[in-house]
């Protein structure tokens, strides 16, 4: 309370007047830091490695006496690395408390609210700047979101994880000892991890497939009326992808492959109306036996029934199902700038092809089963 101010009720005992000073000290003193969650163009976490600590960090730092959080990271991300950066929005904000399990022994911690800020996505030219002090860090290295979270201790790993995933849904996670307050989002609820692809170095063919090259793949933008599209998650791996598969003997065409699939894998109708959008160099095959040049072909449909969620009968296991923005969609795939390019085009066909609106930004949601 104000320590001027007695305004218990006439009746009542009269609470003992503080003065400033001891108003003060009855004040509760915790710890202040701030770091900032930088990607490159892939989606990869920079992360930095102290000399004073064997586990990794986000770039960032305590704070000092009256600095401000976004005041704080900006400091320490120009100390650490030689970027000049105002932060975005924040991300995620946590409590440790002093008697967490990863507070290291004999550490007189009072408890320590951390920010973690939006640093963006850095080009190549601003990664090339990007400079380490050799007395306060060994290096420093973008990696993918399951490798960030084994360099770092446990309850950093969380923290990084629920502000890269607030990133990716526009939202922001209110976090104490690692775990969420309230109930946890969609990406978090399925553990989601983003990992680029090894064929993000493929070519992206907005064409039709050469003749001379075989269909080996087929997965669909999957649009719902929002303008939304599918995502499905295996609990095997947690990584996102879109609907669609193998393209097996039993199936005509590639269509046929992308209406099995999403039946299979989401327990999703798509319309009879599906574009090919274009398709993926895969110079080897291997993932198919070694069989050579091949395609991966993408394609898009418009979602026209939703059932509910059942076990997929090829892995044996239930699927979690998404619904992102075309462009969330892409940055959760980690296909880099050819995953947007996709993102892009097949929202244009949604569009015009369909009348589906393009999708308005907002959270990640659960796809749910239309009600009967």
């Amino acid at each position: 309370m104000d320590a001027s101010l007695d305004t218990s009720p006439a009746g009542l005992p009269r609470q003992p007047r503080m003065s400033d000073a001891e108003y003060a000290r009855s004040r509760h003193a915790v710890w202040m830091s701030a770091a900032a969650l930088f990607t490159d163009p892939l989606g990869r976490v920079l992360l930095v490695q102290p000399a004073y600590r064997e586990q990794w960090l986000l770039p960032g730092g305590a704070a000092e006496r009256g600095e401000s959080p976004a005041h704080a990271c900006a400091r320490e991300v120009y100390e650490e690395l030689g970027l000049a950066r105002r932060p975005g929005r924040l991300l995620a904000v946590h409590w440790l408390s002093p008697g967490h399990p990863d507070v290291r022994a004999g550490m007189a911690m009072p408890g320590e609210v951390r920010y973690i800020l939006d640093g963006g996505t850095l080009t190549q030219q601003e990664i090339a700047t990007l400079r380490a002090p050799a007395d306060e860090l060994l290096g420093f290295e973008f990696v993918d979101s399951t490798q960030a979270r084994e360099r770092m201790i446990p309850v950093d790993g969380q923290i990084m994880l629920a502000a890269l995933r607030a990133r990716l849904s526009g939202t922001t996670a209110h976090l104490e000892g690692g775990q969420h307050v309230g109930e946890a989002p969609p990406l978090d609820r399925h553990d989601v991890y983003v990992r680029p692809r090894a064929g993000r170095t493929w070519p992206w063919h907005p064409a039709p497939v050469p003749d001379v090259l075989p269909v080996k793949q087929a997965w669909g933008w999957l649009f719902a009326p929002d303008g939304r599209v599918v995502l499905v998650v295996d609990p095997g791996n947690r990584l996102p992808t879109l609907p669609g598969g193998t393209v097996e003997t039993t199936d005509a065409t590639p269509e046929d492959t992308l209406r099995r699939e999403a039946i299979e894998e989401a327990q999703v109708t798509i319309g009879d109306d599906i574009v090919r959008l274009g398709w993926v160099y895969d110079a080897t095959g291997d993932v198919y036996g070694g069989i050579g040049p091949c395609a991966r072909l993408r394609l898009a449909a418009p979602v026209t029934e939703v059932g509910p969620s059942e076990v997929d009968p090829a892995t044996g296991r239930t699927f979690a199902r998404l619904l992102a923005t075309p462009d969330q969609a892409a940055a959760l795939l980690g296909w880099g700038e050819t995953g947007y390019q996709q993102a892009e085009l097949a929202a244009r066909w949604a569009h015009e092809r369909w009348g589906i609106p393009h999708a308005v930004p907002g959270p990640i949601s659960e796809l749910r089963a239309a009600r009967s």
